[in-house]
């Protein structure tokens, strides 16, 4: 194998797979990409066995003899990330080194035998639908953040995918907060019910996603589709495949509650400003932060044995009875980085039942929270 490509060109292809390589494992070869060259293009691939990644090259690539292998994902990058040239060549050489070649430099990696390295799946009738990266990116954003870490409620460890005739709505909760994100779709992805989609999938998910917006990419060049127990995801160049998450999800319409008698209407950034001010004297772990609700003004207070109190007022539009609720200030404050509008409505019921957070107008519409109160 010799070829040679763009170190900028390289660099990108080697940052995809850091996410998804294992830096901990009992099998060497996972921490390792595999490199090929072949017709022209080189292909870098990586897989943690349960999410793979694959992107092939042929900008400013130039294939001197085909081959393939098997190299450190992370020693290469850091590598190719400071090469002093535009240009590198990298070179197969004896006993699996890979030589890499840049103006001055010269480096000699160990590598592995391409044939160590697992298969990559093969996906060949998939029923796939166009995407478009910006709104498939947004209701990513708008669900991740309420993915929960807890691996013993694994059915809970990823973002619930569930598409409609019209609709595809993505959820996730942790079992105390919950967001739901809905938009209007036309294809259906081949699904006849809901599945879960992993964390980690999405984490690079994410970041395909981002790379189409910042490439100008428009729907019909990005696809998404499922085939037996995995998701795929291809864009121009560039294709991902994830397991997914095996187990039923919760039913989540029975979370959300039916719109509460107190609806008060709050400026996003003040009611943001001021959780992240108050929380600063809140319990580590809880973040407890109590609402006390009355006409025209909402009080934020926290207090913490150790190292005292704080209390902030804020203007809102409230007509109703006095309320006093206590909340996870970090959970309020993951909704309000998501919401777009400048106005946010929370409606309340009593200080034992869920809050419900919506933005104020249309740039939020489909857009729903749920966040359980806390005992102060």
């Amino acid at each position: 194998m010799e070829l040679k490509i763009g170190v900028a060109e390289l660099s990108k292809a080697l940052g995809r797979s850091q996410g998804i390589v294992e830096k901990k494992s009992t099998m060497p070869i996972l921490s390792h990409v595999l490199l090929e060259a072949k017709k022209g293009q080189l292909v870098v691939s990586a897989t943690d066995l349960d999410l793979a990644v694959s992107s092939e090259h042929d900008e400013s690539c130039e294939v001197l003899k085909e081959g393939a292998l098997a190299v450190s994902a992370r020693h290469l990058y850091e590598i190719v990330r400071a090469l002093p040239e535009q240009q590198v060549t990298l070179k197969r050489a004896n006993n699996n080194y890979l030589e890499v070649r840049s103006g001055p430099s010269e480096f000699r990696i160990v590598g592995l035998p391409a044939e160590d390295f697992p298969a990559l799946p093969r996906f060949e009738k998939v029923t796939f639908a166009d995407v478009k990266p910006d709104e498939l990116l947004e209701m990513i954003e708008r669900t991740f953040f309420a993915v929960s870490n807890d691996e013993t409620r694994y059915n809970l460890n990823g973002v619930y995918f569930e598409p409609g005739p019209e609709l595809l709505r993505l959820v996730a909760t942790d079992g105390h907060r919950l967001s739901l994100s809905e938009r209007a779709v036309s294809g259906t992805f081949g699904l006849k019910r809901g599945v879960i989609l992993p964390k980690k999938g999405l984490q690079e998910l994410r970041k395909l996603l981002a790379e189409a917006v910042e490439g100008g990419e428009a729907g019909g060049e990005t696809k998404l589709g499922f085939v037996e127990n995995s998701a795929i995801f291809h864009r121009k160049g560039v294709t991902l495949s994830m397991r997914l998450i095996e187990g039923l999800f919760p039913d989540y319409r029975q979370v959300i509650p039916k719109q509460g008698e107190k609806v008060v209407r709050i400026g996003r950034d003040r009611f943001l400003e001021t959780l992240r001010r108050i929380s600063l004297l809140s319990t580590d772990k809880a973040h407890a932060v109590k609402l006390e609700l009355s006409k025209g003004t909402l009080r934020v207070l926290s207090q913490n044995p150790d190292l005292g109190e704080a209390k902030e007022e804020v203007p809102v539009e409230y007509e109703g009875e006095p309320l006093k609720i206590g909340f996870n200030a970090r959970y309020l404050m993951d909704v309000l980085a998501v919401v777009k509008s400048a106005d946010v409505q929370l409606e309340l019921a009593d200080d034992l039942s869920p809050g419900v957070l919506r933005g104020g107008d249309e740039k939020d519409q489909g857009f729903t929270a749920v966040v359980m109160p806390m005992r102060i």
